[in-house]
């Protein structure tokens, strides 16, 4: 997502957005320069050197950002740090209301689109402290690209980590662009659940955080609820789930329908159970709730590697099966 136009701050309820062709050139420098810093410590798997540039209250508990830099570290090597865009998010004279810190909003104005409205970034960010933060992104190019966006504070001059959200910038090859073009081509073929499901990766592929929007991922946002098929267009639950009968006539009951690209693109339905059986009965159910599925939407054999099921029964930790779709009988 490209994010460094000419743009004017913009203020809202006292907060204001800076982008990085308005920042005066130290700033922007320090700000790159941190950015880069902390993209090098993940990098090379460095917890220790990115805890001592994280604000004071995750540097307490820093044991999620260091799981997150360990997992991450071995998908960087070779990737050359690119920053991307960078974002001033003022939110020096918000307030706190009876002690509990309020949402921030800020909105971006990057240029005007070709019919005069304009295209803006929006950041939206629950309870947040009040302070000077930035928001910056790196591209970690490689064969296989990430994306490292960062959150930032500036204290005593300083920025400091605030929030660290790393993420693969392509699936199966391919990056959200290509998946949203492949979702149009797709709805075209009246093939309305593989276009909704390429949908959500192109939207998981093309969104840094999930407190970040823009005028772009607002209309990815439309498509993805305008091309939703019926069944699931109210949203799935454990109250309200998409029922599907087998050829003996078992009901599957699935709570969520999604994509994983772990393994290669996967289709992932969570199936709601009353009970786990054992590891056998439990994987033969799976199984049958895969074929199920696929009977209901022959379609999606073909746009996807396999598929996933997570039998989740009340107090129980999931059951999982992964079949490649060629063994789905």
């Amino acid at each position: 997502m490209c994010i460094g136009f000419l743009a004017l701050p913009l203020a809202y309820a006292g907060e204001t957005c800076t982008t990085q062709s308005r920042m005066p050139p130290a700033e922007l420098n320090a700000l790159a320069s941190a950015a880069t810093a902390m993209a090098a410590a993940i990098q090379s798997g460095d917890d220790a050197a990115l805890r001592n540039v994280t604000i004071a209250e995750f540097q307490k508990n820093f044991s999620g950002i260091a799981a997150a830099v360990a997992s991450t570290a071995p998908k960087l090597k070779g990737a050359v740090p690119e920053v991307d865009g960078l974002y001033l998010l003022d939110a020096s004279t918000l307030q706190a209301t009876n002690g509990v810190n309020q949402d921030a909003q800020f909105y971006c104005t990057l240029h005007l689109t070709t019919s005069g409205s304009p295209s803006e970034v929006e950041f939206s960010i629950p309870q947040l402290p009040p302070g000077k933060y930035s928001f910056a992104t790196v591209r970690m190019e490689e064969a296989a690209p990430w994306q490292l966006s960062f959150l930032m504070r500036q204290e005593a001059g300083k920025w400091l980590l605030a929030g660290l959200y790393p993420k693969p910038m392509t699936a199966g090859g391919h990056d959200g662009l290509w998946y949203w073009k492949q979702a149009r081509t797709l709805e075209a073929q009246k093939q309305p659940w593989n276009a909704w499901l390429y949908l959500q990766e192109a939207q998981a592929l093309m969104l840094p955080a999930n407190f970040v929007s823009s005028t772009h991922l607002e209309r990815l946002q439309t498509e993805l609820q305008t091309v939703a098929p019926p069944a699931v267009a109210n949203g799935l639950s454990a109250d309200t789930p998409l029922v599907l009968k087998a050829a003996d006539g078992t009901e599957f009951r699935f709570t969520g329908i999604s994509v994983d690209s772990t393994l290669g693109l996967d289709v992932v339905a969570h199936l709601k159970v009353e009970t786990l059986d054992d590891a056998a009965a439990a994987r033969q159910r799976n199984i049958a709730a895969m074929t199920a599925f696929l009977a209901a939407h022959p379609e999606m054999r073909t746009a996807f590697h396999g598929m996933w099921v997570l039998a989740e029964a009340p107090g129980k930790s999931p059951y999982a099966t992964e079949l490649a779709m060629a063994d789905i009988k």
